[in-house]
């Protein structure tokens, strides 16, 4: 397969993957707004949108406005109408090597979100365009995994979706207990909504919330797609067949790397992780998958001709 074909099916599943991500973290803070008694709204606020691509500016912008930038603003790279945007056009350049299927769910989503987005700049509601995000996602992940051959292409978006996943949870995760005695049991209940994942929790732990829990559920559990430790391992499942597919023979420090990973989180416990240093852990694991990406740009979107003929 052309690196370049590698290259698009990649970031288009990493942006598709953000878009959808920014839009059920916001879609959670969003509910958590609609109680303003609640003192730390302000901060939670605005450590949720830093993590979203806005930064400092959360700083001077009031909640209102911030939403509308993270969720319709073109000129904002990150905002979820410039990520499908992206997406989208990454699957152009690639049509020969997604499904029709795939193209026209994508293609359809990108309209309803730009119709939905300004709907919104006007009454400034974003709970339809949290809605038509939601489902569109589960309809083109449905649709790719119903309708694309699972062949190197397929792998390459299978990395992409799980990479962008491996970066923006522990990034999450490191948001929400930042706010440390700020929090209480309403942050715990959004940051699980931000990975649909109240009612596997709760089939774990019940509805016992505890901060430890939500951790070691978010970071440590094997089984669940939207934890840390899940991004990880299915990372390692594409990569692996990737490397199978193209005979690969300097995977070495890909390898390296997400064995690591895998080890970091298949041998540990969150009370050692806590007592330690929980904010060094989780840049740790974001560090890492940047790496990984490195490692596997260079390997096989970057890689020097001659490489392919050595032994």
């Amino acid at each position: 397969m052309l690196s370049r074909v590698a290259d698009s099916v990649y970031w288009m599943s990493r942006y598709f993957e953000r878009a959808d991500h920014c839009a059920r973290v916001l879609d959670a803070t969003y509910n958590l707004m609609l109680n303003p008694s609640k003192p730390t709204t302000d901060q939670r606020w605005q450590r949720i949108t830093a993590r979203l691509g806005l930064g400092n500016e959360t700083m001077d912008l009031d909640p209102q406005t911030a939403m509308v930038r993270l969720l319709c603003d073109v000129t904002n790279r990150s905002s979820i109408v410039s990520c499908i945007a992206s997406a989208r056009e990454n699957a152009s350049q690639v049509r020969e090597q997604i499904s029709s299927e795939m193209w026209e769910k994508l293609n359809q989503l990108y309209h309803e979100v730009t119709h939905a987005a300004a709907s919104m700049e006007r009454d400034a509601e974003p709970l339809r365009l949290f809605a038509v995000i939601r489902e569109g996602s589960y309809q083109f992940n449905g649709v790719t995994d119903a309708t694309m051959n699972h062949g190197e292409a397929w792998q390459f978006v299978q990395f992409g979706k799980y990479m962008e996943r491996g970066c923006a949870l522990p990034a999450l995760l490191d948001a929400v207990f930042s706010l440390a005695s700020g929090a209480d049991d309403l942050d715990w209940v959004g940051l699980l909504a931000s990975c649909s994942a109240f009612e596997a929790y709760c089939k774990v732990y019940t509805a016992d919330l505890k901060p430890e829990r939500v951790a070691e559920f978010l970071l440590l559990h094997s089984e669940f797609p939207y934890t840390v430790r899940y991004a990880i391992e299915q990372m390692h499942a594409a990569l692996d067949s990737i490397a199978r597919m193209v005979s690969v023979r300097k995977a070495g420090q890909m390898e390296r790397i997400v064995g690591r990973l895998r080890s970091s989180l298949a041998y540990a416990q969150i009370d050692d992780i806590i007592s330690r240093d929980f904010h060094r852990f989780l840049n740790s694991i974001i560090e890492q998958c940047h790496s990984l990406h490195v490692a596997a740009h260079e390997l096989y979107i970057e890689y020097p001709i001659e490489s392919a003929f050595e032994a």
